[in-house]
């Protein structure tokens, strides 16, 4: 077998983070009920709270562990936080609702990539709730945001999407998730025409990675060569689901190209992260699709391998690394580095660290669930 833990080890880990990480950070909204939000960070005071920006981007990706936890729910039978509290089934629903109430009253924003990370969630989100009641306030979301990303589309600099309503950068971080949402949707020609912008313009021979974008600098377009984890991370997803020949090459390519340029040895493949604040979140969205790649049986045996060994070792090393303060569990902002480093006692700790670290745990739950096929 290529791991000793089960799948139900992994699991529990999954678990133990969805449970800490919504005790700690999640909140109704200045009190209202049926409302359901994450907070910036913990601890915070009411007064703090109140003063926290708004990260739209950030929710986006709670909803989408919340959808993870509520699929895990519904497979093991167990909720997520106990009979007292809401399952994340429920939990996910509200967080939509005062997504929108906190972006007063709309779900689309000035920034492409946030609608385009949001879409993904919702989408993802239909197919939790089943019952078609509860489906039809998504459409309505999913149809706003998809004319949003759709008007992003244009011809200049070659095609790909606007990173905002400012239209001067078409980056990969709104373009990449733009494709995928596209192809999930049934737009598979435009999600390819992105995926072929992308290959075309942002790609870096070199290493096999995307880079950031192209941003019109003094009129001129001027490439921004900054590698990111999250960049391969829906670019791999979108070439997934595309599939073909030509597309899933590169997906086996670009697997190989994040195992050699954006992991740590610390002994382990472990994958890089990029500190705190918003790119506190960066590799967790890169493990969730590499765990696609790791169980996608149209992938070489060995690009899948790779995919799962990446996502085990940086799971294994948060898993590991972690503490325990007050009444939640904390983990490092850096996978090599024990969590009472990063943080230590009574500093403040931002949402998107743990949530990236809960977004990796359930990576590997959903690699290791298909483990056996993996020998």
């Amino acid at each position: 077998m290529l791991y000793e833990d089960s799948a139900l080890d992994a699991d529990d880990r999954a678990e133990t983070a969805a449970r800490t990480v919504s005790a700690a950070f999640g909140r109704s909204l200045a009190g209202l009920p049926g409302t359901h939000l994450a907070a910036t960070s913990h601890p915070a005071s009411r007064l703090q709270q109140l003063r926290q920006p708004w990260h739209y981007w950030w929710q986006a990706h709670y909803l989408d562990a919340l959808i993870d936890a509520g699929l895990r729910e519904r497979r093991t039978g167990t909720p997520f936080r106990g009979p007292e509290h809401p399952s994340a089934a429920d939990l996910a629903p509200a967080l939509v609702r005062t997504i929108g109430l906190r972006n007063r009253m709309r779900y689309t924003n000035r920034f492409y990539d946030d609608m385009a990370w949001l879409a993904l969630a919702v989408g993802r989100l239909n197919s939790l709730s089943g019952a078609r009641d509860r489906q039809r306030p998504y459409r309505k979301i999913l149809s706003a945001l998809n004319a949003a990303l759709e008007s992003a589309h244009t011809p200049e600099l070659g095609g790909g999407i606007y990173w905002n309503k400012d239209r001067n950068f078409k980056n990969t971080p709104a373009t990449a998730p733009a494709a995928l949402h596209f192809v999930r949707t049934g737009s598979r020609d435009r999600a390819q025409q992105l995926v072929d912008w992308l290959n075309a313009t942002v790609l870096d021979q070199k290493t096999g990675l995307y880079l950031d974008g192209v941003k019109v600098v003094r009129g001129r377009p001027q490439l921004e060569r900054t590698v990111f984890t999250y960049n391969q991370g829906p670019a791999l997803g979108a070439l997934l689901e595309l599939g073909g020949s030509a597309n899933l090459t590169r997906a086996a390519e670009l697997v190989r190209a994040v195992d050699t340029h954006l992991t740590d040895d610390g002994g382990s493949r472990v994958l890089r992260t990029h500190g705190t604040g918003d790119g506190g979140l960066f590799t967790g969205i890169l493990a969730r699709y590499l765990a696609q790649a790791a169980v996608s049986p149209a992938l070489p045996e060995p690009s899948r391998r790779t995919a799962a060994a990446l996502v085990e070792a940086t799971a294994q090393a948060l898993w590991e690394g972690r503490s325990k303060r007050a009444d939640w569990i904390l983990f490092s902002a850096k996978p090599l580095e024990p969590a009472a480093v990063s943080y230590p006692g009574g500093t403040a700790v931002g949402l998107s660290t743990q949530l990236q670290a809960w977004m990796v745990l359930e990576a590997s739950a959903r690699v290791q669930r298909a483990g056996a096929d993996l020998t």
